[in-house]
């Protein structure tokens, strides 16, 4: 039976970057945040192994901003991430979980501190501009909201820092990460950060304006062409590996910062304004019932991930996997997995339903980058 297709409308909007990813032989995409991004373009062990020896460009347009600007800006700001941002200073990039009004995780994004009264928010896959234009106006405050024509191009991969330098100049070598600074290119003031979602180290660009972004990506390619760079995007395999959460997947509004492991990121006694302080303080003191593990699985590779597969002790169902793949490098099935406490600690013998297939699962100490 031929596999149904995925019927395409201006609602699912191309990129500034598209043209040059379909020259680069993509071949296969996702939706996120209705925009193309794109997922294989080898095959996902090949892109997997290059992106861990070369570089690679990324289209993650997907990433889309939210920008708040006005006097009320870094109020608002404050009022939805759990993170205390008082110590935040323009030109820093910080990762922080956004929660509502039950500390239940609404996106796991990076805010871009601009300047005092402007900000980004480069959102993860969901409506979350939706939701601060909301706070925004139940609380009366003065500050704009909206999406800015603004589309991130990461850079990843151990020669990053020398494809950057060849296109922005050597100080973009000195980038701290996440920090970001302001380069030239061709007359043109582009935001850059040094931040990026692999463990192989990297940039994102954050491409003001449609009308650069295939100027920044052909001149990135014509200066790589002797290290080995490539299109590529967010890489299944090194994602897992790495315990790099994927919002939707791994986490849902269902899940507190808490359970995502994402309490360090949290300064819930410190953060005042935020929303959902009073419930994750609550949570902070009786501590979760379930949290995020790293899970190895035994056997052959696993087929892809596309659905909760249950974790069991015994017959009792005490968790499940939400994101696994086949480690080439460390020869066995990784996965991230959410598990109760009575059976997250390392070394736990567990066993896993993959599509009706009962496997063996280990909960490990640490994910493995």
């Amino acid at each position: 039976m031929t596999a149904p297709i995925l019927s395409c409308s201006r609602r699912l909007r191309r990129t500034p970057f598209s043209d040059g990813v379909e020259a680069a032989g993509v071949k296969g995409y996702t939706v996120y945040n209705r925009m193309l991004l794109p997922t294989v373009f080898d095959s996902i062990e090949a892109d997997y192994h290059h992106l861990k020896h070369h570089v690679q460009v990324w289209d993650v347009s997907c990433e889309r901003q939210v920008e708040l600007r006005g006097p009320d800006a870094g109020r608002l700001m404050q009022m939805l991430t759990p993170r205390d941002l008082r110590g935040m200073t323009a030109g820093q990039c910080f990762y922080v979980p956004i929660v509502d009004e039950t500390g239940g995780m609404l996106n796991d994004p990076v805010a871009v501190k601009l300047a005092e009264d402007r900000w980004w928010i480069s959102i993860a896959d969901s409506d979350l501009l939706l939701w601060v234009k909301g706070v925004a106006h139940g609380y009366r405050l003065d500050v704009l909201i909206d999406e800015p024509d603004v589309s991130p191009l990461a850079v990843q991969g151990p020669k990053a820092d020398e494809l950057m330098a060849r296109v922005f100049g050597d100080s973009i070598r000195d980038l701290r990460f996440f920090r970001f600074s302001v380069y030239d290119f061709e007359g043109c003031d582009v935001v850059i950060a040094r931040s990026g979602y692999s463990k192989q180290g990297g940039f994102e660009i954050y491409v003001q304006g449609s009308e650069l972004g295939m100027p920044i990506w052909t001149a990135l390619f014509a200066a790589g062409e002797d290290i080995q760079v490539r299109a590529g995007c967010p890489n299944g395999i090194e994602r897992v590996e790495a315990g790099l959460l994927s919002y939707g997947n791994d986490m849902t509004a269902h899940n507190t910062p808490h359970e995502c492991g994402l309490g360090r990121f949290c300064n819930t006694h410190t953060a005042i304004g935020c929303i959902g302080r009073d419930a994750l303080l609550r949570v902070a003191k009786e501590g979760p019932v379930q949290q995020i593990r790293a899970i190895s699985i035994a056997g052959d590779p696993v087929p892809g991930c596309d659905r909760v597969w249950p974790l069991y002790a015994r017959d009792m169902r005490v968790g499940q996997v939400t994101s696994a793949a086949w480690s080439p490098d460390f020869g066995t099935n990784v996965a991230i997995g959410m598990v109760r406490m009575t059976h997250w600690d390392a070394g736990t013998e567990l066993r896993i339903d993959v599509r009706g297939e009962d496997r063996a699962a280990t909960v490990q100490p640490a994910f493995w980058l």
